[in-house]
């Protein structure tokens, strides 16, 4: 069936409170998409966030992003009180988030909240512990645990708690079991609140596509509590680390510095893991997008200690003998694969034979700076499996985009929507038109582009840190006159 939906990160919602989160924004926009007749609402991973404040490299590949939690809900089950909330600094703005502000503050009142919480009885509580006991013990520990050293990286913590030593974590889990529990009620209370959010979306007749990294984070606990699922030394610190190889956008490559799966020991264990992760995601998606997909037919291996990815190499994955094993365990659950970047036959292949939708980003038909086969994502070549986007996370908007592509291709693109005009904004739209008309049978556009946003509202700029992750909408910006232009534009082209 065809649809459209629209692509907006959770912490990118409007709201008082220095994030986007769980509150009544987050309702509201949802209300906006059914005006707007989107079947989609494509999110970014939701874990708790670390250094660089990428959403792509989490503390936990299981747990949920504590700045997400509504303070309003919390006032409303009256562990805080209005006095509690605080009041964002003159420097800090409602347009951008602030991580170092929400770092220094957010904690401190998620902590008084607990205070209150724990003096309660939570009968579900319980329930919520065995049915996440296969991480969040383990998270938990972590988290308090880098809290008493100082926030620092577990591979500088003390070799017999880094080591996971039975007796220093039997000490560490007295030592530190109220800072332990504050984890676990931050996380049940995260829970509580999406699945709340989730079925009104879902009851609206809206479903959530998350997105998922293919990578865990260096500095995790998925890393930390599981060495043994990936490419490790003798110290268990990676022996290899992920990346992509040098391109038109990126001379020295991407270094992302996530450790490499043991691919072999995943496949001994009949990828249980990957069926813990995967059960997960279904709980907290309608559809999950996985990054990255092409890694899991070959992957880009950095050696550990490098400056860049100028030398990295190619390594087979497990292709879709992992997800051969999520069909046989799970069962058929939609999934999109992120198929972007230099595609070679095998990686068609192994898309081809999942059956996923792969990704159409129409940017990259007319972009010189791509590696891969611009042919594949002119329109004309689209075929009904497929997920056609105007761009993603990691791209430009349109309207930045235009001002940045060579005049020639500028030209082609003209030429290709059948106008003359030089207005950048017509030229939005009639971009965002032929996707919305094309043959896909999902077509999904981030808000910017909607709303005609320059470079300034571009969310990840990748292998930069300091200015991305931060963007968010203003109330103000969504309007019924917005929602019934969407709307009749996705009614023009058979996706309401």
């Amino acid at each position: 069936m065809r649809a459209s939906g629209i692509l907006m990160p959770v912490f990118s919602l409007p709201g008082r409170y220095g994030i986007g989160c769980f509150s009544e924004e987050a309702y509201r926009f949802a209300d906006f998409l059914k005006k707007a007749g989107q079947k989609y609402w494509q999110i970014l991973p939701l874990g708790p966030t670390g250094y660089g404040d990428s959403p792509y490299q989490s503390f936990s590949t299981f747990a949920g992003n504590p700045y997400f939690i509504s303070l309003d809900e919390l006032c409303r089950q009256g562990l805080i009180i209005r006095e509690d909330l605080p009041e964002l600094p003159e420097k800090a703005r409602e347009d951008r988030v602030d991580y170092g502000w929400l770092y220094n503050t957010r904690h401190k009142i998620l902590y008084k909240a607990f205070q209150t919480w724990k003096a309660q009885a939570h009968p579900d509580f319980d329930t919520f512990m065995a049915q996440n006991s296969y991480w969040i013990e383990d998270y938990a520990l972590f988290m308090a645990e880098k809290d008493s050293h100082g926030g620092k990286s577990f591979f500088e913590w003390d070799e017999d708690i880094r080591f996971r030593k039975s007796e220093a974590l039997d000490a560490a889990r007295k030592t530190l079991a109220d800072q332990i529990r504050y984890y676990e009620f931050v996380q049940y209370e995260f829970d509580r609140e999406w699945a709340k959010l989730k079925k009104y979306v879902n009851d609206n007749g809206i479903r959530i596509i998350g997105d998922i990294p293919i990578y865990v984070s260096p500095d995790s606990a998925d890393f930390w509590a599981h060495p043994e699922l990936f490419q490790t030394d003798a110290q268990n610190r990676p022996s290899s680390v992920a990346g992509c190889p040098p391109d038109g956008f990126s001379a020295d490559g991407q270094l992302w510095g996530n450790p490499l799966y043991d691919w072999d020991y995943h496949k001994k264990t009949g990828y249980s893991w990957w069926m813990r992760r995967i059960r997960k995601c279904v709980q907290l998606y309608d559809v999950i997008r996985i990054d990255h997909f092409r890694g899991f037919d070959e992957y880009y291996s950095i050696p550990a200690g490098s400056t860049n990815a100028i030398n990295g190499h190619w390594c087979k994955g497990p292709n879709t003998d992992l997800f051969d094993a999520i069909r046989r365990n799970i069962g058929d659950i939609q999934i999109i694969a992120e198929d972007l970047g230099y595609i070679t036959d095998t990686v068609r292949k192994m898309v081809k034979d999942t059956g996923y939708p792969n990704m159409k980003v129409i940017e990259f038909a007319f972009d010189s700076r791509d590696s891969s086969d611009h042919t594949a994502y002119f329109p004309y070549n689209y075929y009904r499996n497929c997920v056609a986007y105007t761009g993603t996370h990691d791209n430009e908007t349109l309207l930045g985009w235009l001002g940045d592509i060579l005049p020639e291709e500028r030209q082609e693109l003209k030429e290709y929507l059948g106008t003359d005009t030089e207005d950048d904004q017509e030229l939005v739209a009639r971009t965002i038109r032929l996707i919305e008309s094309s043959v896909a049978d999902l077509c999904v556009v981030p808000i910017q582009d909607w709303l005609g946003l320059g470079n300034e509202a571009r969310i990840n700029h990748p292998s930069t840190t300091g200015e991305n992750w931060v963007w968010r909408l203003q109330e103000d910006q969504l309007d019924d006159q917005l929602a019934d232009r969407i709307h009749r534009i996705t009614r023009t082209y058979g996706r309401t």
